[in-house]
């Protein structure tokens, strides 16, 4: 709906950053994949994890954050898996014990989405090849030994290859002294782990508040860009910094009691 709303030339596809380069007077020169390039007066880093502007404010980078999802799909998981999606329910399952955990989602269509987390180093998963799917994932559901038979099937009966994602954050408390023409917003800013669940929340309000700022003091970018973070740094600190500590939650000695403890409140 939001991309609808904007006029047909707004959104340029196909363009991703490789390299920033300050002018030297405030503006920048990006370079693109396919060759382009632009100089902008205003360059808003919205460009995720691995930011290519981030590096001109800040030299803060992601950090793993001791976890990884292996995300598998079953298409037709209703009457393929029957088992799997009524233990699912109408939305999301979540499986955790210390170190790992199956966490599952019914989609209208039927299918059944999984995000098997385990709480390794990276080098753990760097031995499994991915690309042969069948292994990649026996091995995976070989650390849930003892488990049900409906929730590892979520693992081993995926219909696509399976995707490895580590899980990686900013510090908590990521800020930059400011910079003429630019800023940061969503994940390039506050990059966090999702047991917050707030990381497309926080870039669309970003994006909001910055543009708030930037039509209270239009000739004075300077100015709105300050405005915009003070605000953003505590705002995303304290989300950041509840989202470390669900990690913890999730995944930690006393889990899955530590997980009902923090939801209860919520579902009361």
């Amino acid at each position: 709906m939001l991309i609808a709303a904007l006029p047909a030339d707004t959104i340029r596809w196909g363009y991703r950053a490789i390299t920033v380069t300050g002018c030297g007077d405030g503006r920048h020169a990006v370079a693109f994949t396919n060759g382009a390039t632009i100089t902008a007066d205003l360059l808003m880093g919205a460009d995720g994890a691995w930011s290519k502007v981030r590096p001109m404010l800040s030299r803060a980078t992601p950090t793993y954050a001791g976890v990884s999802f292996v995300e598998t799909t079953i298409r037709d998981g209703d009457t393929r898996l029957k088992a799997s999606a009524d233990a699912i329910g109408g939305g999301t399952l979540m499986a955790v014990a210390p170190g790992q955990g199956i966490l599952a989602h019914r989609h209208a269509d039927g299918r059944l989405q999984t995000y098997t987390a385990l709480a390794r180093p990276e080098p753990w998963f760097d031995a499994i090849d991915f690309r042969d799917a069948e292994t990649a994932l026996a091995r995976v559901a070989a650390e849930f030994a003892g488990w049900a038979s409906h929730l590892t099937a979520l693992i081993t009966m995926s219909d696509a290859d399976p995707v490895l994602r580590p899980i990686h954050a900013l510090p908590v408390d990521h800020r930059w002294d400011r910079n003429p023409g630019l800023t940061l917003l969503g994940d390039a800013a506050h990059l966090m782990s999702p047991f917050a669940g707030e990381g497309a929340n926080l870039a669309l309000y970003d994006g909001a508040e910055l543009a708030r700022a930037i039509v209270a003091a239009p000739n004075d970018i300077g100015t709105a860009l300050a405005a915009y973070e003070r605000e953003l740094f505590p705002r995303s600190a304290e989300i950041a910094d509840a989202s470390a500590q669900n990690l913890v939650q999730f995944f930690g000695a006393d889990a899955p009691y530590s997980v009902v403890s923090m939801l209860a409140p919520k579902l009361l």
